[in-house]
Parts: structure tokens; C-alpha cells; sequence
């Protein structure tokens, strides 16, 4: 991690990643850049939807290859590059019939690294293959729900799953959530863990860093009035007065509560519910 000199208060604790070198230093490639506008958090009729978002730098998208469809060929890795829109880093991937895309890197990657898609692909960090073709044991990333939906699971920085076992054709995958998951052994998944592992160590340090980030300020429910939040109210400091931590519209919210729909679809694929707080850090 890259530290500062304390010449101010939120200067001594600011880091940030030692960019130089982890990235390649080349410049985004034009014909995978998209404009994205920021809508500050609101809808088309203007209204927040997403709280505690607005203003920021201004940001290009960078158009990331999810669905891995160029398979048994080739690919080698020009350029590492920062995208603004994820935690993770991206690669400019060159293919041997000389289209380029951009996907998310693994772990330590470098410019020149190369990787495949295909179903008899080593198992070496970067390379896809079917879920039915990774050993136990084996860590995986950009993994799909179903067969050739694209990559939707395990794709920010520093994260990975892990097979634990096969059976009946599906494979049990552990993610980082803990949460063990059937998924089809005909769906994809690239060996190895998202690259920037050290992204969770960064300390912002002060509030216009976060600003500059399109992340504005959230203020606690308890500092409210009652008709704002379920936590407001009362003189000075209170205790929030219900046994149930809840959002400002009544929903259960924090400290390990089951936020998760009972009878939603996909209850069939889980085979072991994710562990929280004390649990998950044991």
C-alpha cells in the first residue's frame, strides 16, 4: 500500500494502491469505451432510488467481456488497466484473429500473460472452462448462474470461490459469502481470484475522497426525527428502541439479520445458507 507524509489530519491515515505497479500505464483503448452519465442515484421520473450517490469525476465505461464467447482461441494479455466502474482490474485481451476485448484479470497478472477458452483449457489462472472440468478444491471466479448466460458471480477485487464438490450434474461452489451454491457443471467458470486483493486496504481518509468517488454522505437513523427514519427521535443520544435493527421503510437491515425472500425461485440451489457475523468470522 502506498502511504502519505502527515502534512494534514486526513493526510496520516489516507493509503492508496501503488498503481505504477500494478498497471501497465497505457491509456483505455477507444473503440471499448462507452459514455455512461451519471444520474445522481434517480430514476427517469427523477426520483432516488439509490441513496448516497451523486457528483463524482466524470467517468468513461469501459465495455467488459462477460460472456466468453470467443472459445478455443488464444488470448494474450496487452494491457492491465484501472476501470473507474469496478473494483477489479481489466486486461485488454488480444485473440489470435486479432479482436480485442476487454476482460476482468486474475491475481499477479501481467501484460503478456495469455489465457483460453476452452473445454480442455489447463488449469492455470485466467483459463475458462466447464464447471463439470475444475477438480475440487479449485479456486474459481467470474462464474455463471446457468449455461451461456455470462459471467455473473465472484467479480470484485480480490475475491474467489471454491469447488467442494460435484454431484447429479451440478457443481457445490463455496462464495466468498460462505454460501454453498449448486450450479450446472455445463456452465463456465475461470480458474484462479480476481486481481487487486489488496482493494479492501484502502483507507479513504477524508471526506471530499469520497466525494470525488460519487459517494455522498449517509446520515445515521438515529440522528433523525421520527417521521424520517424508524431509529429517530427521542432527547440526546437513544437506543433505537426495537429489538430489530430496520431501513427507514421498516425492512429488516444490518446485524446478520435474514434479509433473503423465503419462497424465492432459487432456494432449490442452496445447500448450506450464508454464515454472519460472529459465525462467518470464526
Amino acid at each position: 500500500m502506498k502511504t502519505y507524509k502527515p502534512t494534514t489530519k486526513s493526510r496520516r491515515s489516507m493509503t492508496s494502491l501503488p498503481y505504477r505497479e500494478l498497471l501497465s500505464g497505457d491509456a483505455p483503448y477507444k473503440p471499448l469505451l462507452a459514455k455512461k452519465s451519471s444520474r445522481g442515484g434517480r430514476n427517469a421520473d427523477g426520483r432516488i432510488t439509490t441513496r448516497h450517490q451523486g457528483g463524482g469525476h466524470k467517468r468513461r465505461l469501459r465495455v467488459v467481456d462477460f460472456s466468453y464467447d470467443k472459445k478455443n482461441i488464444p488470448a494474450v494479455i496487452e494491457t492491465v488497466e484501472y476501470d473507474p466502474f469496478r473494483s477489479a482490474f481489466v486486461g485488454l485481451a488480444l485473440y489470435q484473429d486479432g479482436e480485442r476485448r476487454y476482460v476482468i484479470v486474475p491475481k499477479d497478472t501481467k501484460a503478456g500473460a495469455e489465457f483460453v477458452v476452452a473445454e480442455d483449457a489447463p488449469l492455470s489462472p485466467g483459463n475458462r472452462l466447464p464447471l463439470g472440468s475444475i477438480p475440487v478444491g479449485t479456486s474459481i471466479y467470474n462464474i455463471e448462474l446457468a449455461p451461456g448466460t455470462g459471467a455473473s458471480l465472484v467479480r470484485s477485487a480480490g475475491t474467489f470461490a471454491e469447488v467442494v464438490a460435484h454431484d447429479a450434474g451440478y457443481a457445490q461452489i463455496k462464495l466468498p459469502s460462505t454460501e454453498v451454491r449448486k450450479v450446472s457443471d455445463l456452465a463456465w467458470a475461470s480458474v484462479g481470484a480476481v486481481g487487486n486483493e489488496e482493494h479492501n486496504l484502502v483507507v479513504i481518509g477524508k471526506a471530499g475522497r469520497s466525494r470525488w468517488l460519487g459517494i455522498r454522505p449517509t446520515v445515521r437513523g438515529t440522528a433523525m426525527n421520527p417521521v424520517d427514519h424508524m431509529h429517530g427521535g427521542g432527547e440526546g443520544r437513544q437506543g433505537r428502541g426495537t429489538r430489530r435493527a430496520k431501513s427507514m421503510w421498516g425492512k429488516p437491515t444490518g446485524k446478520g439479520q435474514k434479509t433473503r425472500t423465503p419462497k424465492k425461485y432459487s432456494n432449490v440451489f442452496i445447500v448450506s445458507r450464508r454464515k454472519v457475523g460472529k459465525k462467518r468470522r470464526g
